[in-house]
């Protein structure tokens, strides 16, 4: 049975490629059935049936090694998030949500600070320095000016990566400086309210000559917490971890713990807190989320 990749999910159609074809494929019924356990995405190695050279049937879904919900796709190496330093301003609580969930997934992520040329380079250097100091890769860059473009391109070859942010930043636009051949679509940011307009409206895998295949996804302006449980947010921040064996409990959510090793490091500025301050909205949000499922 022949093999390839689902680049593309649309209007109930999987578009799988297998070597230099693209076959266009449904799924069997047992993916629809409601106790199906698993639903194909895009980045989905599968197995599929040919009924022509073009057409066919997804017929079984490979062990998935990562998976993300918002966007749907699967077997990401590596979630490249583009921030902008200015149209839109950059929202540092905004980012830090996308890191709980790559961190959630387990995917390595990248941080691309886009538009640096609008911003003072101290302003720049800020932001970097303390996403560097947490273990994260920031490439501050500039379509205009043309710079951190050999960077990014080094990260992106050869891997499944996943583009994502606030609409409006430049994602398609740093994806076609950077590879010129690769044409996404790409909108302009509205001065009036300040954010992008969605150009994107499925995912889909664009492959890359130098290999691998980079996502571009819907823009977001929000992500839900609530299907993580208290401990495991508090563990998507990875400065909490090394410090959460020294807390006097087994499974403490820092937020109000005695004997807490966080809370003692912030006292000591020893974590950023900004993003403590954002932890604590994020735990509280989830909070609400979870209570309005309930009711």
């Amino acid at each position: 049975m022949p093999e390839g990749r689902i680049v593309k999910a649309l209007s109930g159609f999987y578009y799988v490629a297998d070597a230099e074809k693209v076959v266009q494929c449904r799924a069997r019924g047992l993916f629809k059935k409601k106790d199906a356990k698993v639903t194909p995405l895009v980045g989905d190695w599968v197995r599929y049936e040919a009924i022509s050279d073009s057409e066919g049937y997804v017929m079984e879904v490979a062990e998935r090694k990562t998976e993300l919900i918002r966007p749907p796709i699967a077997n990401i190496d590596l979630a490249m998030l583009v921030f902008s330093m200015r149209e839109p301003v950059f929202s540092s609580a905004l980012l830090d949500k996308f890191l709980v969930h790559t961190e959630r997934a387990g995917i390595e992520a990248v941080i691309i600070l886009s538009k640096s040329d609008l911003v003072s380079p101290q302003e720049v250097a800020q932001v970097r320095g303390k996403y560097e100091q947490i273990g994260y890769r920031v490439i501050p860059t500039s379509t205009v000016e043309r710079f951190g473009l050999t960077e990014v391109r080094s990260q992106l070859a050869g891997r499944i990566t996943v583009v994502a942010g606030q609409s409006g930043v430049g994602k398609s636009s740093l994806i076609n400086a950077v590879f010129p051949g690769v044409k996404l679509q790409t909108g302009e940011v509205s001065q009036r309210l300040g954010r992008g307009r969605h150009t994107t409206r499925h995912v889909e895998l664009i492959p890359l000559d130098e290999g691998g295949y980079v996502a571009d996804t819907p823009g977001f302006s929000s992500l839900e917490l609530g299907e993580l449980s208290e401990l495991e947010l508090a563990e998507a921040f990875r400065e909490f971890r090394p410090l959460a064996e020294e807390c006097r409990f087994r499974g403490c959510l820092h937020l109000r713990e005695p004997g807490c090793a966080v809370l003692a490091a912030l006292a000591r500025g020893e974590i950023d807190g900004e993003r403590y301050e954002h932890y604590q909205l994020f735990a509280q949000e989830q909070k609400e989320q979870k209570r309005r499922n309930k009711s």
